[in-house]
């Protein structure tokens, strides 16, 4: 709903109030939904990305999309979508500057309900990622959400805010928040193992079937239906971390389309976001590289 020319910037160090020097820069099309469809098509998944675009950075952005491989689905809309600007050195510090993104109108909004409504009779899933731009009511991601249990098809909510909250009322299959994403949430710092175990229980209790909690170098927590799972990756060289959250959503969708067990799940996902964060820039990990730090990653109940 709101996808982004992405600039990535990567430099050698950064520190406050001393400069940094730039190793390099480039754009890519940007977007959570974008990066997933990257990272399913990567893996072999037949995806569809149903996007946004508009004004001379709609343009470029879908230039971008002509080069991933993968179909997109195109709303045009009026306003000119947003740039984000991204800022990493090698230990892995970012820093994100994100504009809030185009004003929507009714009329477009309706269209993006039409395009998912003519998509579900042929989906297996429905993943509902990033922030709303201006313009979108908060409880925009709750009428995908009940537009798609109605065709009985799972879903995947991944946003912030108050999309999250809403969204979380119309039960999704599953919702996938990060640390920051959860503590916004809750109004409260999860700092210790036990709070991140009671975050995902207690959020998972608002309404989703599931939930996955990212905890970044730390792994992630699953809440399912029977019980608590905490999933631990391997010691790696965080490079760069940004979208390895996408990373994750989209090996969790993937797996569950080929065995439909939570767990097993929740271990492919962690194992994507690891594998991703160890590359530079805006990349994603193949499979092979997934699979390799699947091997590395325990899972264990945590109840």
């Amino acid at each position: 709903m709101n996808p982004a020319i992405d600039r990535i910037i990567c430099v050698d160090r950064l520190a406050f109030e001393d400069r940094a020097y730039i190793n390099s820069s480039h754009e890519s099309a940007g977007g959570r939904g974008i990066n997933a469809s990257s990272v399913l098509s990567a893996f072999g998944a037949e995806t569809l990305a149903i996007l946004l675009s508009g004004g001379g950075a709609g343009e470029r952005l879908q230039g971008y999309l002509g080069q991933f491989g993968f179909p997109t689905m195109v709303v045009p809309i009026r306003n000119q979508i947003r740039t984000n600007l991204t800022i990493t050195d090698k230990n892995g510090l970012t820093v994100n500057l994100n504009e809030a993104g185009p004003a929507i109108e009714k009329g477009e909004l309706a269209a993006v309900e039409r395009a998912v409504r003519q998509t579900l009779k042929r989906s297996a899933w429905l993943m509902v990622c990033g922030s709303l731009p201006p313009g979108a009511p908060a409880g925009f991601y709750a009428r995908l959400i009940a537009m798609a249990r109605e065709k009985k098809v799972p879903t995947l909510l991944d946003c912030d805010g108050a999309p999250l909250r809403e969204g979380m009322e119309a039960r999704p299959t599953v919702v996938k928040p990060n640390q920051q994403e959860a503590e916004r949430l809750l109004g409260r710092t999860l700092l210790t193992r036990t709070h991140g175990l009671e975050a995902a229980r207690q959020i998972r209790a608002t309404g989703p079937e599931s939930v996955v909690l990212s905890l970044g170098s730390r792994g992630a927590v699953g809440a399912f239906a029977d019980g608590l799972y905490e999933a631990l990756p391997p010691r790696v060289d965080a490079v760069c971390p940004i979208g390895a959250g996408d990373a994750m959503a989209a090996a969790y969708t993937w797996s569950m389309t080929r065995k439909n067990n939570p767990v097993e799940a929740l271990r492919w996902a962690v194992a994507a976001g690891t594998a991703s964060a160890r590359l530079p820039g805006m990349n994603f990990a193949t499979l092979a590289e997934t699979e390799e730090v699947y091997r590395q990653v325990e899972v264990r109940r945590a109840e």
